[in-house]
């Protein structure tokens, strides 16, 4: 089952819960077994209004979200209290309405919570518009990288990394989840100094964090990852472990994706 965090650590998740208050049970009963300090939840498919944040804060969690009513929505849970929200939305497209990103500095680390766009059909304009998001947020984690804060980026990024990160590679040539124009952007953030926590604890091991709802894709392990933690040099000095709650999975009503989390040594207790 999930584990609770360390004594002596943080422990952050994220989680796209696919319809936040249609699955509002399966998410109480994983953070009671799991106890995250701080959650990223993506695909909350409500108004703001409809968000539940009274239910969560009698499961511990302050929360902040920024809703919409179908397909976005970004959300950030703490059990450290008041949330201090920096940012909501990204530059550099005053048009883009869509709630995709979301920013908060909790217990001393900058937390970017992201949805980043599916971009299919392939091509077009949704895939461009995938590729310019991507450019933004690199932007953005330039900016990022210039303060004096440990930062990590963290959620839904629609991404498939590499080969190891799909059970079967040649069904995703023409997905935009795997395009090499998204891979290659995927990359250049990376070389801007962020660290992907999960293939950074374990190169070799094949790690899903989602599985379609056809084709019992779950029973088959016909698994993909996209859900991704991307720390900056003074987090990756902290990570102890890293994994998937891959159970919550097959959970009945579950989302498609199951929770990832990561666990970080105190500041008092750097690597």
């Amino acid at each position: 089952m999930p584990r609770s965090k360390t004594k002596s650590g943080v422990k952050i998740a994220t989680y796209n819960i696919n319809g936040v208050n249609g699955r509002i049970d399966s998410l109480l009963r994983w953070l009671k077994e799991a106890r995250p300090d701080v959650v990223c939840l993506q695909e909350l498919k409500t108004e703001d209004h409809k968000f539940p944040e009274r239910t969560l804060l009698n499961a511990g969690y302050h929360s902040i979200w920024q809703g919409q009513k179908s397909w976005n929505g970004v959300a950030i849970l703490s059990r450290y209290g008041e949330i201090q929200e920096t940012r909501r939305g990204l530059g550099g497209d005053p048009h883009d309405i869509h709630s995709r990103y979301l920013e908060a500095y909790i217990n001393g680390i900058v937390i970017g919570c992201i949805y980043l766009p599916n971009g299919n059909p392939f091509p077009g304009p949704k895939f461009e518009y995938k590729l310019k998001w991507i450019k933004r947020l690199t932007s953005h984690a330039k900016k990022l990288k210039g303060f004096d804060l440990p930062v990590a980026l963290i959620g839904d990024y629609n991404i498939i990394p590499t080969d190891q990160d799909t059970y079967k590679p040649e069904k995703y040539i023409e997905n935009a989840l795997f395009r090499p124009e998204a891979r290659k952007l995927w990359n250049a953030l990376l070389k801007l100094g962020w660290t992907d926590a999960i293939r950074h604890l374990h190169p070799e091991n094949i790690i899903y964090t989602f599985w379609d709802y056809l084709r019992n894709a779950y029973g088959r392990n016909a698994g993909l990852r996209l859900d991704h933690f991307l720390l900056d040099d003074n987090l990756r000095s902290r990570l102890l472990s890293a994994g998937v709650d891959k159970d919550v999975r097959s959970w009945k009503h579950s989302s498609d994706h199951a929770p990832a989390w990561i666990e970080l040594a105190d500041q008092t207790k750097k690597t």
